[in-house]
């Protein structure tokens, strides 16, 4: 196995391949982390008795919502870690933690230690794959215990993987003769199973493996629904044993769970939430910040003035990572300048 890392500003692209062959996925924003695994000191707001837990807050005013039985005093504050980063419209949502021995003289909230970033993720599956980069700017933020599995190659991201890298922003992927067409919502994720020939019950079995990889790259959360191809209502549940098989064969390290079958024919499974799902960190105002810069260096265009919607330039604002590394690439630094309303429906330009 290898890992092979692709920089660009305030931004790292980590693929584990096995062979050639695309195994699992990581974006790294070190900038921008998103706080998974994160140990704080929080301060309780209120409590909800019907939801399970209290709103709390935490360092710079941030809310989120502690999982716990106890009702501690409204104002008090509690040692707690962040076990699903803010995504899909809600904030953080941490679970209560044995305190460091410190933490009595704590006042206020705070963070205690940042927790895995998701190249470390990455790099655990895999715990000795080389590390293949092609510049070693990739190698400033990195963590110590990683810099030592780094190998330097000519060009880590070929044109075959980053293909691959686009096809998972899209909302449809190849399954074989399968084609699966996913659609995200607040509450679930929706996938529907199509194809051109004649489906059966053993051609939506054989497109189960493909699928859960496309699941675990694309870090699809929540509960998702999918609906087969060609397989008719009473024969359905005689599908739920091969999709089990198929998750126990993926080894995805946030396993989903089979469900069943819901009374509408949908094969259900869920999937632990913990970092923000692909498609919301690529469209995110941050992310598509970042794909900017990365667009600017990559075609080589000229200007020292980045006029964009409010929301991106607010984002790289808070990404002093993402702007430092693009002046030293670019070779000047870069001038935010909002968009104006009446020219919204450009994204972006370069002056």
């Amino acid at each position: 196995m290898e890992i092979r890392l692709s920089g660009s500003p305030g931004e790292v692209r980590a693929a584990l391949l096995d062979q050639d062959r695309l195994i699992d996925i990581a974006l790294w924003r070190p900038g921008n982390p998103d706080g998974w695994g994160d140990i704080h000191a929080v301060r309780i707001i209120r409590h909800f008795t019907e939801l399970g837990g209290a709103f709390v807050q935490l360092l710079h005013g941030e809310e989120g919502f502690l999982t716990t039985r106890k009702k501690e005093p409204e104002g008090s504050l509690l040692c707690a870690q962040i076990i699903r980063a803010a995504q899909n419209g809600k904030g953080v949502r941490l679970k209560p933690i044995t305190p460091p021995d410190n933490f009595s003289s704590i006042q206020l909230p705070s963070l205690f230690r940042r927790g895995p970033s998701p190249l470390e993720d990455l790099a655990k599956q895999a715990s000795e794959a080389p590390l293949l980069i092609d510049d070693m700017a990739i190698t400033q933020n990195m963590p110590h215990a990683l810099k030592r599995r780094i190998r330097r190659v000519t060009k880590s991201f070929d044109s075959f993987l980053e293909n691959e890298w686009d096809e998972l922003a899209q909302p449809k992927c190849s399954l074989g003769t399968f084609t699966a067409h996913i659609t995200p919502t607040p509450s679930l994720t929706a996938i529907d199973l199509d194809t051109s020939s004649h489906p059966d019950f053993a051609a939506n079995v054989a497109c189960f493996p493909l699928l859960l990889r496309q699941i675990r790259l694309r870090n699809l959360s929540g509960t998702i629904l999918i609906d087969p191809a060609g397989v008719r209502s009473h024969k359905r549940p005689a599908l739920v044993p091969f999709l089990r098989k198929a998750v126990d064969n993926e080894n995805d390290p946030v396993p989903p769970k089979v469900m069943g079958i819901t009374p509408s024919g949908l094969l259900e499974l869920t999937r632990p939430r913990r970092r923000p799902p692909l498609h919301e960190l690529l469209t995110s105002s941050h992310g598509q910040a970042l794909t900017i810069l990365r667009d600017i260096l990559r075609e080589n265009r000229q200007g020292s003035t980045l006029n964009a919607p409010p929301s991106f330039l607010h984002a790289l604002e808070k990404d002093p990572i993402a702007l430092k590394e693009f002046t030293l690439a670019y070779g000047k630094p870069l001038h935010l300048r909002a968009t104006p309303p009446e020219i919204a429906f450009t994204p972006w330009s370069l002056s």
